[in-house]
């Protein structure tokens, strides 16, 4: 964030600057746009931006042109037109958050973001209960360079549309998925899979309906994938995690809470990716990045199927997992069975050794 006395140096060299280029300011369409893009820049409050477009066309073509980041989450009442008067303005937009408290947001909206903000990049929808298929088969026609979307609580939402959208915003890396429970089929997963590999981040937690040929499908089609939340996915099992372990290497989160299907073989399916993935550990560790490759966070909440051995066995494959106070990145909340399993801070006389007895095919 810019200090006020940073602005306001900033600014007077601005101004010093146009003096000794001969310029004469005595009302605000003076200002030339470079200068108006520069003071806009500077200032961190989104509502301030929208009124100082108001002010006269100079204000109006600078903020067009400079702005390209943009949240609407503030406004508790007439968000949706407020974006169907912002969006033919604000046509460089590459990030926008429309997160809401209550619903407000409508179809109209979101197809006039996709009708003028066609370098969107990043699209926060979350909480949209109103918004319909008719979004995103705008979103697939008009926002084609999206990286990063979340409709997570999106309920309304086809597994049909969703699909649709896939194959034209193939560059998603990072898509929140979480509680569409009617978007989110195998079907679903597979148009992802075959569309979307460059996908890093996806959340389908509580998404009960996706079975394992689902996560199947990702697992091959998005060998990338780094986070994969599966929390509340009932039906999934241990093909899921041994597809995941065995094709997404650089898998680093899994969220599993309440996957209660899951048993000890998955566990030994991960455990046994990080000992086969073991020489490009050894190679971050030797470029000081040894925390970065392996899993880093692992849920398994509520998975009551596990023994002590298994989650040991992971737990000793990828030291990143913790289980110590303050760190907490191996979660197993509900298992009380598993309470003698002891991360690599733990001293050595108070951990179980483990080996694989029961390999994952």
């Amino acid at each position: 964030m810019v200090s006020e006395g940073e602005t306001r140096k900033e600014l007077s060299r601005c101004f010093e600057k146009m003096k000794m280029e001969g310029y004469v300011i005595s009302e605000w369409k003076d200002i030339p746009v470079e200068l108006l893009m520069r003071i806009l820049s500077l200032v961190d409050d989104d509502r301030t931006v929208i009124i100082a477009s108001g002010i006269c066309s100079g204000w109006r073509d600078a903020v067009s042109l400079a702005l390209t980041r943009l949240s609407l989450s503030w406004c508790k009442k007439n968000m949706n037109s407020l974006v169907l008067s912002l969006a033919p303005k604000f046509v460089k937009l590459q990030t926008l958050v429309l997160r809401q408290d209550k619903p407000q947001l409508e179809d109209n909206a979101v197809e006039a973001i996709a009708n003028h903000c066609h370098e969107l990049q990043d699209l926060d929808l979350s909480k949209s209960l109103k918004l319909t298929d008719r979004s995103l088969y705008s979103l697939a026609r008009g926002c084609t360079s999206l990286t990063k979307l979340n409709l997570s609580g999106c309920t309304s939402f086809s597994d049909t549309a969703l699909a649709y959208l896939t194959r034209f915003c193939r560059k998603l890396k990072i898509l929140n998925l979480c509680g569409c429970v009617e978007a989110v089929s195998d079907n679903a997963l597979q148009a992802i899979g075959e569309n979307c590999n460059q996908l890093q981040s996806l959340n389908l937690g509580w998404c009960e309906n996706i079975s394992d040929d689902g996560v199947m499908s990702l697992a091959y089609g998005c060998p990338d994938l780094r986070t994969l939340d599966l929390c509340g996915c009932v039906l999934i099992t241990d093909e899921s995690v041994v597809a995941l372990a065995n094709r997404c290497v650089h898998l680093r989160s899994l969220g599993l809470y309440y996957c209660r299907n899951i048993t000890d073989r998955a566990m030994y399916s991960l455990a046994q990716s990080g000992v086969k993935n073991k020489h490009e550990m050894w190679r971050a560790v030797k470029k000081g990045k040894f925390d970065e490759e392996g899993l880093r966070s692992l849920n398994i909440s509520q998975c009551t199927y596990l023994t002590p051995s298994a989650v040991q066995a992971v737990c000793d494959t990828f030291p990143a997992l913790h289980t110590c106070s303050g760190r907490h990145s191996l979660v197993m909340s509900g298992c009380l069975h598993l309470q003698s399993v002891h991360c690599a801070c733990i001293p050595q006389s108070h951990q179980t050794h483990t080996a694989f007895p029961h390999p994952a095919h």
